[in-house]
């Protein structure tokens, strides 16, 4: 009986090994895997560089290396909305292009956007006269509007930065402050508020109608072609007059239709 033990022994194993098959392989517990619904994006908020419902970002200037914030441009094709000599109460829009009048002239800006310097003036041939403003120094009248001097932000409309008198656009170049224009030789206006900017399209090529916020839009935004550009610029008084469009004392409303960067 000297194999009895070893037999013995193989029976045990034996007997283990079917213990193990019939009753499957021991289970290892997985890790716990946190299993969560992918969270919304967050709303964007309206402002200057972002807006809702956008569907393409940009980088903005100042990412670029290149970037030196100079802009030279030149307005032609150049529309006065009203006239110098309105009554009260006056439309100075023109969203209907009903009001409008083509006069001669140029306006022209080199500004520095990253300084916030720079030179702004336009010299109108008027039937009243030769007509000349002029920007005497740049002001910002509200945090969008980046010292003075801003490029590519939105701007009007339903943007949240600037009114609803003009539709929503891309500003290409902008900027406000305080200067002075004369009629021939006679000074007219002093420290009057300028607002200039180089837009999308935001007058129709052929009829020069606009589809303001405010105006004959079907939506608070407007609209614009991005097709086409404009450069936009006025001169107003501090003083109020809720009687007129917009409601100011004085709104002397210019854009020129041809656009060249230099």
């Amino acid at each position: 009986m000297k194999n009895a033990p070893r037999v013995n022994r193989l029976g045990a194993v034996l007997s283990v090994v079917l213990v193990i098959a019939a009753c499957g392989s021991p289970e290892v517990d997985a890790p716990a895997t946190d299993v969560r619904e992918p969270s919304a994006p967050a709303p964007v908020e309206k402002g200057p560089r972002t807006q809702p419902g956008t569907e393409m970002g940009l980088y903005t200037p100042e990412q670029h290396d290149s970037y030196d914030g100079r802009f030279n441009i030149r307005g032609t094709r150049i529309y006065q909305v009203g006239t110098l000599a309105d009554e009260s109460p006056w439309d100075h829009m023109g969203d209907d292009a009903s009001n409008l009048r083509q006069v001669g002239g140029v306006v022209e800006f080199e500004v520095n956007e990253i300084d916030n310097t720079g030179a702004f003036a336009a010299v109108l041939e008027l039937p009243e006269g030769v007509y000349r403003i002029e920007l005497d120094r740049f002001v910002e009248f509200s945090p969008c509007q980046n010292g003075g001097v801003a490029a590519f932000l939105f701007e009007h409309g339903d943007a949240g930065c600037g009114d609803a008198n003009w539709p929503k656009s891309l500003l290409y170049i902008a900027g406000w402050g305080l200067g002075r224009a004369w009629l021939d030789d006679e000074l007219l206006y002093e420290d009057y508020q300028i607002h200039f900017m180089v837009t999308q399209g935001m007058r129709d090529r052929e009829t020069l109608v606009a589809a303001t916020g405010a105006g004959n839009s079907a939506t608070g935004a407007g609209a614009v072609n991005p097709a086409a550009m404009q450069l936009d610029f006025y001169i107003r008084s501090p003083e109020s007059n809720e009687a007129n469009h917009p409601g100011r004392e004085v709104f002397d409303h210019f854009f020129a239709m041809e656009v060249t960067w230099r």
